[in-house]
């Protein structure tokens, strides 16, 4: 074997170097791409998290109007707009309000360039000129406050809660002998139960108009609130939602706004969200043992149910969207989501707080809930038989169990606060 020569070290010196800065590179570059990967994550995490608490002012389009006929709105047909049911068509920006009934046909319409339409009853428009369009169906199946609506006398009242004046409706029942009333005493609303309605997230207290004839029919005085980040009410400390950990404090105020105006006790009914709220204000407000009974549609009773099933519908990746909900609960959420504080999703978990419950529940729920799944109302049946009924609707979506079987919904509905008045 040769001894290498000098020039054949210094080369040998000068390759081994170039290698080395090469390493050098690949290895920042390779840190400065994980990084960044990792950036990235976080901010998709954070940015799931932060619209989950965000209020959405401007809610999207998701049928077109295609033509619009005496007695009959033509559609696009998908999965929306051929549901089952009566529903709710806001067009022009959410200032014409439809009320939409049956399906009455399918068809192919040459004249409309092959598009494949549905055909609905229109019942008829209560704000606005129906044209064709783009347009959102909805749940709200009616619009305006109860008098306009739907004939119902009530009164404009203010509930002072923490965050400031929420405006809400005080709807009064029908008068003669009531369920909610004891034998020969009617002192106008003094002595009887009332109702509190609790819209849900991104809703307004149209919502509930719904349930309102029913109310009326029984003798139950109506108090429907508006909550803290609603439209038409005061903003919270954060303007972001608590997800029930907060707006509870706003549902106590309405309870306390009943029970001065003469409220014996008080019936809750919650809708999607609203079902948080009214379950968080049975476990931490003073005024939970005037609650008699509870009626919660389409309610959230596990928000990591819902979350982690919203992050498989928008495609986010399971790591992510848990990141994300986990974030909501971490010491960084204040800052990172503009919370006033950490949400406590184990507070706002009733699945497995089952056994806390004290108050008789009835749950209505659409098994082709696509926001909120099924799941978690029927393992809170389960662990609770002696507390908690559940009545599930086939084909209905989320929040509209009343759409497709309003019938059902108010026969059951009924026959439960009877029970419980």
């Amino acid at each position: 074997m040769s001894t290498p020569s000098a020039d054949d070290v210094a080369a040998a010196a000068l390759r081994a170097a170039a290698v080395t800065r090469a390493v050098a590179r690949s290895a920042v570059v390779g840190t400065a791409v994980g990084l960044a990967a990792s950036a990235a994550a976080s901010a998709l995490a954070t940015h799931f998290a932060r619209r989950v608490v965000t209020p959405e002012r401007v809610r999207p389009d998701d049928v077109h109007v295609l033509a619009v006929e005496d007695g009959r709105v033509v559609l696009a047909a998908d999965d929306l707009s051929t549901a089952p049911g009566r529903y709710g068509l806001w067009t022009d920006g959410g200032t014409t309000h439809s009320r939409l009934g049956d399906v009455v046909g399918v068809e192919v319409p040459v004249r409309r360039g092959g598009r494949r339409a549905v055909v609905r009853e229109l019942l008829g428009t209560d704000a606005g000129v129906l044209r064709p369009g783009p347009g959102r169906l909805s749940g709200w199946f009616h619009a305006g406050d109860p008098g306009r609506a739907l004939g119902l006398p009530f009164d404009d009242v203010v509930v002072t809660s923490p965050v400031g004046e929420l405006p809400a409706w005080l709807v009064h029942p029908a008068p003669g002998d009531d369920a909610g009333e004891p034998p020969g005493e009617r002192p106008g609303e003094q002595g009887r139960v009332w109702a509190v309605l609790v819209h849900g997230r991104g809703g307004t207290r149209e919502e509930c108009l719904r349930a309102l004839p029913l109310l009326h029919r029984l003798g139950v005085p109506a108090l429907v609130p508006s909550y803290r980040n609603d439209p038409d009410a005061p903003g919270g400390p954060s303007g972001r939602y608590g997800l029930g950990d907060t707006e509870w404090a706003d549902v106590e105020a309405a309870v306390l706004h009943a029970l001065d105006a003469g409220a014996r006790d008080v019936v809750l009914l919650g809708w999607s969200m609203g079902g948080a709220i009214v379950l968080s204000h049975l476990s931490r407000s003073w005024t939970a043992d005037r609650v008699r009974a509870v009626v919660l549609d389409g309610p959230v009773l596990d928000w990591r149910t819902v979350l982690d099933h919203q992050a498989r519908l928008h495609r986010v990746p399971r790591p992510l969207g848990r990141a994300g909900t986990a974030l909501m609960g971490s010491p960084l959420a204040r800052a990172a989501l503009g919370v006033e504080a950490p949400l406590d999703l184990d507070r706002l978990d009733w699945v497995t707080r089952a056994e806390e419950l004290r108050v008789p529940l009835l749950l209505l729920h659409g098994e082709a809930d696509a926001v909120v799944p099924v799941g978690p109302s029927r393992r809170l049946a389960d662990s609770r038989p002696d507390l908690v009924t559940l009545l599930e609707f086939p084909g209905a979506g989320h929040c509209r169990e009343w759409n497709t079987d309003p019938d059902r919904w108010e026969r059951e509905v009924a026959r439960f606060l009877l029970e419980h008045l």
